[in-house]
């Protein structure tokens, strides 16, 4: 874990939220002081780490709140559901480009020189090559996926003109659960769930009857399309070493994810030997916009961030996304550690993109 030479204080949008809970809880046990900015439109209160301020309001109000005083801000909140934007896309341009231009307002008035931004794999569209760089061209298909590559562009313009201090991070497919040393658990749980390791586990529990397969018949070593899988707890860590990287004038973009993937049927036989439990798939007919193959180049993380993930065994990633939904399922009435829609990701961030995932 990096960051940890001296103590700072940060706002965290959206840290209601899987990702954004995971991080405030990561930076608060690395001796720093979070404040979470999150308007719980989708977010739980008791996400929000012990020990962390919380402020209860929008993104376009931050300039409320953010003063001299922040050394950061780590920027999570945006709508991050691609089906819902394509739907309402009107809500995406105000909630993600309209709230992160109004943030981006506040940070200049209040002379808060420092960004990370939680930004997604949807910004690139269809891939051109297996292995996803930064370098390659981004062609959202999706209101989601083009509000966060305009944000991307507005940090950029943000940077060169105003000497701001950035790193946008695009992430993947984000899974797993991140057990904190006060004994709180962060997972995922989204309301209606459309990622594809959750899915899965609501089968094993019993929730859900099967799972669907959507297409078998992809130049892939199974038929079925491969994905890169992050675990949180990694991707919380890279934030705190993006916080350590960014350089005043400079807007780094970082992929992260393992630079390996697996396959839809992969992941449902992991779940069935993890949990001992069946999982009945049905195959169901390909769906639009969903590339074969979807995998992350992170050498750029590496490079600039000094940044590998340390929990890359997708065994070991279904295992802690499993433990949490057992307690979540023995417990219906716990909120703690529930996503906020949030990027997440989603996506956070990526891990939002309905098609980046083969799932139901």
């Amino acid at each position: 874990m990096s960051n940890k030479t001296s103590s700072s204080t940060y706002l965290v949008t959206g840290g209601a939220g899987y990702v954004g809970s995971v991080v405030a809880a990561h930076l608060l046990e690395a001796g720093h002081r979070v404040t979470v900015l999150d308007d719980l439109s989708t977010g739980f209160r008791a996400a929000v780490p012990a020990g962390a301020e919380f402020i209860e309001g929008r993104i376009q109000d931050a300039g409320k709140w953010l003063d001299p005083s922040y050394d950061a801000v780590l920027h999570f909140a945006a709508s991050s559901q691609v089906g819902e934007s394509v739907a309402k896309p009107e809500k995406y341009w105000d909630n993600n480009v309209g709230g992160s231009m109004a943030l981006l307002a506040a940070m200049r008035s209040a002379g808060v020189r420092k960004l990370v931004f939680s930004s997604t794999a949807a910004t690139y569209g269809e891939p051109v090559s297996p292995l996803l760089t930064e370098s390659d061209p981004t062609a959202p298909t999706s209101p989601y996926g083009a509000t966060k590559l305009a944000v991307d562009h507005m940090i950029s313009g943000e940077c060169a003109a105003h000497g701001l201090a950035a790193v946008s991070l695009r992430y993947f497919n984000v899974a797993g659960a991140y057990a904190s040393p006060s004994g709180v658990t962060y997972g995922e749980r989204h309301s209606p769930e459309s990622h594809l390791i959750p899915l899965v586990l609501q089968v094993a529990l019993g929730t859900r009857e099967s799972i669907s397969v959507y297409g078998e018949d992809y130049p892939t070593p199974d038929g079925t399309c491969v994905r890169d899988y992050i675990h949180v707890a990694d991707l919380a860590d890279a934030h705190l070493r993006a916080l350590d990287a960014a350089t005043g004038g400079e807007h780094l973009i970082c992929n992260l994810g393992n630079g390996s993937g697996f396959s839809v049927r992969e992941v449902i036989e992991t779940v069935r030997r993890v949990t001992g439990h069946p999982v009945p798939e049905t195959v169901a007919a390909r769906r639009g916009g969903d590339p074969a193959i979807l995998v992350a180049s992170a050498e750029a993380a590496r490079e600039r961030l000094g940044w590998t993930p340390s929990r890359a065994d997708l065994a070991g990633i279904v295992a802690d996304a499993w433990a949490f939904a057992r307690d979540s399922g023995r417990d219906s009435g716990r909120d703690s550690g529930r996503d906020s829609g949030r990027d997440s990701g989603r996506d956070s961030g990526p891990n939002s993109v309905r098609d980046e995932e083969n799932q139901a």
